[in-house]
């Protein structure tokens, strides 16, 4: 796991680390010095702490003119045993939702198992955006991961499933991803909190 680097291509056009509106601001990465871990697995340094344990992430683009970010995560989503989603609505999403952010794409190829516990932050974050008509999608999910998400319910807040399971994402730039997930999104608004 510890080859597994957040994308670095957009770096010439965003860096969360000068972003005025999140804690890693001015925060200064290792390129070295593996300190964190994720099941006894070191993890590259670039990606960033956020108050779990167990999952990290990196925001690899914030554009507040047009309202979207994209974080990439890496680890266990653990609200069951850690409260995970409560410290990625605190700690990072509320900083981009004053900032004025509404639409948030969330990269969960490299999110190993999630363990849930109920859906109040969930809900919470889909409340704070819905004035601004913004969204949640979660991008390539693992079968397993979204089984247990659904299971609890947490489809009724952000948008998932096939259709967003295997977006080469990578391929693209920042702004022509978030357009093309806005698109697909809007195609699934009447899907939307579907048993």
């Amino acid at each position: 796991m510890h080859d597994i680097e957040p994308h670095f291509k957009w770096r010439n056009e965003y860096l969360s680390t000068e972003d005025e509106h999140l804690p890693f601001y001015g925060k200064e990465h290792s390129e070295f010095h593996f300190t964190n871990k994720v099941y006894n697995y070191f993890i590259h340094p670039q990606w960033d702490e956020f108050g779990s344990p167990t999952l990290y992430l990196k925001v690899i683009y914030a554009d507040y003119d047009t309202g979207f970010a994209i974080i990439e995560l890496i680890g266990e989503w653990n609200d069951a045993l850690h409260n995970d989603v409560m410290f990625l609505k605190r700690e990072v999403v509320d900083h981009l939702i004053d900032g004025g952010i509404s639409k948030f794409i969330l990269i969960c190829e490299n999110v190993l198992n999630f363990h849930a516990s109920d859906d109040c932050y969930y809900e919470e974050w889909s409340e704070d955006i819905a004035d601004e008509l913004g969204w949640i999608c979660l991008l390539n999910t693992l079968d397993h991961v979204e089984e247990e998400m659904r299971s609890q319910r947490i489809h009724h807040y952000v948008t998932m499933g096939p259709p967003f399971n295997n977006v080469n994402w990578r391929k693209h730039k920042p702004k022509n991803v978030c357009l093309i997930i806005e698109k697909m999104v809007e195609g699934m608004t009447p899907l939307l909190g579907e048993e």
